[in-house]
Formats: C-alpha cells, sequence, structure tokens
C-alpha cells in the first residue's frame, strides 16, 4: 500500500507538467490525455523499481508516443483523392505556425525539440530520456532547426 501511496501523490504532483510535455508531443489534448494514461499504467508495473520516477514516466512518454507514431504512419494508404484542405485560421499568428511546423517533423526530432526547448533539459537528460548518445540528440536537434528554418509557412508568416 505504500508504493500505492506514493504513485499517487507523484500523480497528483506531476500530472500537469506531464501533461503538457504530451500536448506538446502530440498537440491534441485528448491524445495528450490518453499517451499520458498509458505512459501512467506502464509505470505503475515498474513502480516499485524506479529511482528516478518522472524521468522514468517522461522517458516512458516519449517511447509511447514515438511508437504511437510509428503505427499510425505505417497504417496510411494511398489513396488517389485528395482531402480537401482545412481552411486556416490566422488568427493563431506566428507562434501557431511554428507549432504546425514542429508538428510535421519526424517524431524522434519533435521530442527532441520539445524536450531541449520546451522542457529546458540538457542534452545529457533528453539523451537518458531517448536512450541514446548525447551526439545523437544533438545531430536529431540540428536536423529538426534545419527543417524549421527552411519551412516556407514560418517564412512566409516571418514576412507578412
Amino acid at each position: 500500500m505504500a508504493d500505492r501511496a506514493i504513485f499517487d501523490e507523484f500523480v497528483a504532483t506531476r500530472t500537469d507538467r506531464l501533461l503538457r510535455t504530451a500536448y506538446l508531443l502530440t498537440r491534441d489534448w485528448g491524445v495528450a490525455e490518453d499517451l499520458l494514461q498509458e505512459s501512467l499504467a506502464k509505470a505503475w508495473f515498474a513502480w516499485p523499481d524506479i529511482d528516478e520516477p518522472e524521468a522514468y514516466v517522461r522517458r516512458v512518454l516519449v517511447t509511447t508516443y514515438t511508437s504511437w507514431w510509428r503505427r499510425r504512419w505505417r497504417r496510411e494508404l494511398p489513396s488517389d483523392a485528395l482531402p480537401e484542405r482545412p481552411v486556416e485560421d490566422r488568427g493563431d499568428g506566428e507562434r501557431e505556425e511554428v507549432w504546425r511546423a514542429v508538428g510535421r517533423l519526424p517524431a524522434r526530432q519533435r521530442a527532441v525539440i520539445v524536450l531541449r526547448f520546451y522542457e529546458d533539459l540538457p542534452v545529457s537528460a533528453v539523451a537518458r530520456l531517448l536512450g541514446c548518445g548525447e551526439g545523437t540528440v544533438k545531430s536529431q536537434t540540428a536536423k529538426a532547426l534545419a527543417k524549421l528554418r527552411v519551412d516556407e509557412s514560418i517564412m512566409r508568416e516571418a514576412y507578412r
């Protein structure tokens, strides 16, 4: 029962911050809530063996998001019919254009951008969370920033 109480306290105190991270990865509050719930459920099973709960749950969050993204991508089927273009809401401004551009990045690059620049984590912490080397984090960051620099939707917004 002690583990349950500690877990409940962790969830109560850390949910808001973890949910923000999940939202920045998914850009959809409903999907972010599902992602966080699944990540916390996975953490519960390993709870007695976890030394750093927030880091562990954050890593589970990112890896679960990445696996969801891969699964969804593989399910896409080519089609001759193109969907109707959504009407763009110009009221969101430059910040929303940047987030849309971040949303178009591959899942791993998006995770690196969110963790490095929104969560303000150092390269070493991001590497631990993603289970890769610091060099990989740096190269993924550089690739993501290069894509964002040439994204035409950001450039259009900047020169209006």
